[in-house]
């Protein structure tokens, strides 16, 4: 039966093969003649004593082979479990080891993680972190207002009359054809010297802040100018808020109008290429500007809609969904007589960075055609929003319309869904260049507390579709303090270079009276933010008193991590937030749903479960006890867990007062010991403030002992913790050296190496040469083989690993090994712990030979069992290793040992690489069990978009025609292709696509990607276990059983008589998912829990909506127009003037 091909959300396969009972089998011919052993196998312990330095004798020809009966296979199972164990017995020292321990037992206590504790302390510093940064929030909130109330406007301000540091000050001067290069810049512009803070991770000045202004605004309009004047007087505050707390990182504040002011002033971070920073799109401006959303998108894609308009359409919506957050719920429709999602969302959904993507996508095949019906537009957005059956925000409801125009105002469908409260807000967009009335769509906006946009070109887009943020700021600014609540984002990544950081939020309002009535303003003003970068936060966490698998996380109300080991995304783009949930972030099983929910409630909670946890090397799957503790983190949306397995209950705490001692441990960490005692790798931890890090070890090494040389362990400038767990492990591997490696001979064993890893940071690898080939992380806890030993019971063995696309290994000089390793348990005084682990390297090799020895009929010690012509022998993995296949595999399906030659340099590749009809039929019979995860932080390379030498995408590209054509000139058209000829010549663009589409297009830079990952792991089959793989005539016998204490699987197979049975193959490796991981249209229907924030502000009496729009667009004049027409017939590109001005309409 054929394997279906696998894709992304694919089920396991059906049964490909029929597990059979043991049927009888025909003899089979025997093997010619053997090919000679490469080499000659080393010692065997347990098959005869005398059994050493054995011979491989070529056996003779025989007349009749079976193949060999179940007995058979267990016994040479049995007989390479023994020889195994006694290895690891003799050089592992396990038991040495735990001598070691006992006989230092006093020079370290054993101390006690208590997980209710610890998780509160932990949550406890976190909530003090943050509220020093929430009272330096409410102070710098308090003076934006005052300041700003004081404040007396001039219309008559001049750009002279401002002296601020432009943050693209430096860059516009690096840039030649910049816009205040060709000018000349009438502001006065400071210029500043930066000194390098390593806590900012870039230059900045203590003494001033800095200001950045969006690209598409102009410097030099009143509104900007005032806003520049009033905002200096923040810079004193900035400055008195780090007096008082020197932690404190970014301090911003982003300003309605689009200027950000920040302090300590640094360089702005321009991008190579068009600079689209707005911070008004930014996620912790828009979360802590507004109240959350629940926003139906509605597109008129009727036959007037066409060309032009039809892209100015398409561009706005990508635009528009791009201001909404993970807070806000959303769907997009379009309309002409009959109205129809765009996407195959039939409901609200959330509205996270993939459900943006499907939008996206599906809005670019939007086809305009048929007849303009506002109705079914409108109603099928009401329709949405009273859903009361999914999930949704349930605050803010609005409905946005995009239409070219028209007549109706269907005032029926307003009355029988919105009329007379009102709750659900309309905004209209008027797009493009055309004489149809406006007035309809100016009162559908105003007749329901909305606001009525024009988009007459590209250059309109991005400033109207984020407008409407200050409608739904007024019931906020009305609220009063009932509304200034700190709010905490996402995870995001920080625009200056700062890394991952949340924000807390607090919004600025305006104080102001309006109008002689002395009516209140209900404008905001902007939003102050404070950046918390994650690593401070990480620091108030345990570190290594939780072991190698123990660890801290945090997640948010929508189920995001804050926190967590397995947050690593590969590529970040500042202009969306990092948002992996939970259940993404760890193996998803109904438990971890459990825990999830109730964190996101707020609850308290401890739970002991039975889970699956992928491997560091995300390469096995190991079922594993861990016992989760949770708290939530008070005034924050934030809860935190811990995550502790059983044996991490305990650890180890060095009490070195011997200064002695000290000494003389330490010399074992010298190089001119490494001779004698083996190489010592040092974990890179931060064992002292002024220790240099390198990521070379050696070279760390060598640091760290030179720093050790100036100070002492007890150093306050130290970790005293690390430090003396570091020296005392330095010296209890040594005494393993001496008790046990030092004076065995290991190439008698076949052994390339012995190795020791410790908790407290040592790995000693023994002899000093093997050091050589040592690939593994000299931190333990990111080792992948020091995780699973401590989550394994027995023995681990680790094959080279291998990419089918990489050729082949290369077996010289016995470098090739395979790791076997198994932890160290201690049990003192009642208390079980596991700090450390040993083990071997296996020569690859010799190894290999000795497996098909010990898989084999021999009762001699000098040759193989010979069969007569008169007698049935039964095969052996030795003598008949032609027809007869004997491997290894271990427990993710990886080839570790073969008895096939040719299959040596493909050991620690999955095996199905290697024989995908023996790896099929072994996962059909449960020997292994399939578990498909997908990897959300993944990068990939952008994508070639296909069209070179065509026109910018969003740009309306007039025909020969129309030039020839006068009237064209003075068209409507003609305007609009001017302004984008303005635009994109501003903005450094005008041969790419347009700005917008560039922005919210992730194919146009490396973008994270999805990607789906498949491991395999050992099923429910514990016994020995025999089958066929039933093909007619190619049909093949095999026999698989488990090796007990260890993750080996031991297989005997026919080899193959041809090759008709290759009917599928299974895959391990990660493969790129091109529809972004499961499919979208089907999680919606099962969207995971979450709670939106806790406070909503939607609705207040006094609002007054009487403003509530008017067209604004450049003004054609004849003058434009020639100079446009010249500019087209003469090929010339001058650099116009930018006239976008920043204005507070509302």
């Amino acid at each position: 039966m054929a394997v279906p091909a696998q894709t992304c959300g694919a089920s396991r396969p059906g049964p490909a093969r029929t597990a059979l009972p043991w049927p009888g089998r025909s003899p089979r011919p025997g093997p010619g003649p053997r090919r000679p052993a490469a080499r000659p196998p080393r010692p065997l312990l347990l098959l005869l004593p005398p059994l050493l330095l054995l011979p491989l004798l070529a056996a003779p020809g025989a007349s009749a082979y079976s193949f060999p009966q179940q007995h058979t296979m267990q016994h040479w199972a049995r007989r390479l479990e023994q020889e195994i164990d006694g290895v690891m017995r003799i050089f592992g020292g396990v038991q040495q080891l735990r001598e070691i321990y006992k006989d230092n037992r006093n020079l370290f206590e054993v101390q006690e993680n208590e997980p209710q504790k610890l998780v509160e302390k932990v949550a406890g510093d976190i909530e003090s972190l943050l509220d020093r940064k929430v009272q330096a929030l409410k102070k710098l909130a308090d003076a934006a207002e005052n300041f700003q109330k004081a404040h007396r406007w001039q219309d008559n301000i001049k750009e002279e009359d401002i002296m601020y540091y432009d943050a693209k000050a430096d860059a516009e001067l690096d840039d030649p054809e910049s816009e205040d290069v060709e000018r000349g810049s009438k502001a006065s512009n400071l210029r500043l010297d930066f000194v390098e803070d390593s806590n900012f991770k870039n230059k900045v000045n203590y003494s001033y802040t800095a200001v950045q202004i969006p690209t598409d605004i102009y410097k030099g309009s009143t509104v900007i100018l005032n806003e520049l004047n009033w905002t200096e007087a923040l810079e004193n505050v900035f400055i008195e808020n780090r007096r008082q707390d020197p932690t404190l990182l970014w301090q911003v504040f982003g300003s309605a109008t689009g200027v950000t002011r920040y302090y300590p002033a640094t360089p702005w971070r321009a991008p190579k290429k068009i600079d689209l920073y707005d911070v008004r799109r930014r996620p912790w401006y828009i979360q802590g500007a507004s109240s959350p959303k629940d926003m139906v998108i509605i597109v008129d894609v009727s036959g007037s809609v066409s060309g032009l308009t039809l892209k100015l359409m398409k561009t706005s919506v990508c635009e528009m969904l791009d201001t909404l957050s993970d807070d806000d719920y959303v769907n997009v429709a379009s309309f002409n007589e009959k109205a129809q999602p765009v996407s195959c969302f039939t409901h609200l959904v959330q509205a996270n960075v993939r459900n943006k993507k499907v939008f996206k996508e599906a809005v670019q095949g939007m086809v305009a055609k048929g007849t303009t019906g506002y109705k079914a537009g409108f109603e099928y957005a009401f329709d949405q929003l009273q859903n009361s059956n999914i999930t949704r925000a349930n605050c803010n409801k609005m409905i946005m319309m995009f239409t070219d125009g028209g007549e109706d105002r269907v005032q029926d469908v307003f009355e029988k869904y919105n009329w007379p409260n009102r709750t659900v807000r309309v905004f209209t967009f008027s797009v493009g260049q055309h004489n149809y009335d406006v007035t309809p769509l100016q009162w559908m906006a105003c007749a329901n507390k909305g606001y009525y946009f024009e988009i007459p070109s590209i250059g309109a887009i991005r400033i109207n579709t984020q407008e409407y943020l200050d409608v739904l700021g007024r019931p906020m600014v009305l609220a009063g303090k009932e509304a200034k609540q700190v709010q905490w984002t996402n995870v995001y990544e920080d625009a200056l270079g700062l890394g991952l950081v949340v924000t807390g939020t607090l919004p600025v309002f305006n104080l102001t009276q309006d109008g002689p009535g002395e009516k209140k303003n209900q404008l905001i003003l902007g939003v102050m933010g404070i950046d918390v970068a994650l690593n401070d936060i990480k620091r108030l966490t345990p570190n290594y008193t939780l072991g190698a698998n123990g660890y801290v996380f945090a997640i948010d109300l929508n189920g995001y991590v804050l926190l967590h080991p397995n947050l690593k995304p590969q590529t970040t783009n500042f202009r969306e937030p990092v948002t992996l949930d939970f259940l993404d972030a760890e193996l998803e099983d109904e438990n971890k749903e459990e825990i999830r929910r109730s964190m996101i409630d707020g609850n308290k909670g401890h739970k002991q479960i039975r889970t699956l946890v992928k491997s560091l090397d995300e390469r096995y799957i190991d079922e594993v006890m861990r016992n989760y503790t949770w708290v939530p983190i008070r005034s924050t949306n934030y809860s935190l867990g811990l995550v502790l397995p059983p044996y991490s209950t305990f650890y180890l705490q060095a009490n070195l007062s011997d200064q002695i001692l000290q000494v003389k441990y330490f010399e074992f960490l010298l190089p001119s010991s490494f001779e004698s005692e083996g190489h010592v790798f040092i974990a890179p931890r931060e064992y002292c403030k002024d220790l240099n890090a390198s990521d070379n070890n050696t070279e760390f090494l060598k640091n760290f002992i030179e720093l050790m040389e100036k100070v002492t362990p007890d150093s306050k400038q130290c970790n005293n913790f690390l430090l003396h767990n570091l020296i005392l492990d330095t010296g209890i591997t040594q005494q393993l050296v001496e008790r046990v490696w030092r004076d065995q001979d290991l190439n008698t064993y076949s052994l390339l190496a012995v190795f020791a890893a410790t908790d407290g940071g040592i790995t000693r690898i023994f002899p000093n040469k093997a050091a050589e080939d040592w690939t593994e992380n000299p931190e333990p806890f990111n080792a992948s083989f020091y995780r699973r030993s401590l989550d394994n019971h027995g023995y681990v063995f680790k094959p080279p690993h291998q990419d089918a696309l990489l050729r082949p290994l290369e077996l010289e000089n016995d470098t090739v090994g395979i790791l076997v390793s198994t932890a160290v348990e201690l049990s003192l005084g009642g208390r079980t712990l596991r700090p450390a682990v040993v083990g071997v390297k296996l020569d690859l090799e010799a190894w290999a030979e000795k497996f098909k020895v010990l898989a084999s009929n021999r009762t001699h010690q000098d040759q193989p069992q010979k069969c007569g012509p008169s007698s049935h022998c039964e095969m052996d993995c030795e003598v008949n290793n032609e027809d007869l296949l004997c491997i290894l595999i271990d427990d993710g399906g990886f080839l570790v040992l073969s008895n096939q030659n040719h299959q040596w340099d493909q050991v620690g590749r999955f095996f199905s690489e290697v024989d995908a009809n023996l790896m099929m039929a072994l996962y059909n019979n449960s020997f292994y069990t399939r578990k498909e995860s997908y990897d959300y932080q993944a990068a990939c390379a952008p994508q070639p978009q296909g069209n070179l030498g065509a026109a910018p995408r969003g740009v309306f590209v007039p025909t020969v025609a129309d030039f020839l054509n006068l009237a064209w000139w003075t068209s409507a058209a003609a305007w609009s292709l001017f302004q984008q000829l303005l635009y994109g010549l501003i903005s450094h663009s005008w041969f790419q696509a347009d700005p917008a589409e560039a922005e919210s297009n992730p194919e146009a830079r490396e973008s994270s990607c999805v990607m789906k990952q498949t491991q395999y792991y050992f099923g429910s089959v514990n016994a020995s276990y025999n089958a066929i793989i039933d093909c007619g005539n190619c049909s093949r016998l095999f026999h698989a059983q488990r090796l007990t204490n260890t993750n080996l699987l031991f297989v005997v197979a026919e080899k193959p008589l041809c090759s008709q049975c290759e009917a599928g193959r299974l895959l391990q490796k990660e493969t790129h998912c091109p529809a972004d991981g499961p499919e979208q249209c089907e999680l919606v229907q099962r969207p995971r829990y979450r709670r939106g924030p806790h406070i909503c502000f939607d609705y207040n009496a006094t609002e007054d909506t009487s403003d509530c729009g008017r067209g604004a667009s450049f003004p054609p004049s004849l003058g434009v127009l020639v100079s446009l027409q010249l500019l087209l017939l003469l090929g010339l590109p001058p650099r116009p003037q930018p006239q976008v001005y920043a204005s507070r309409r509302l």
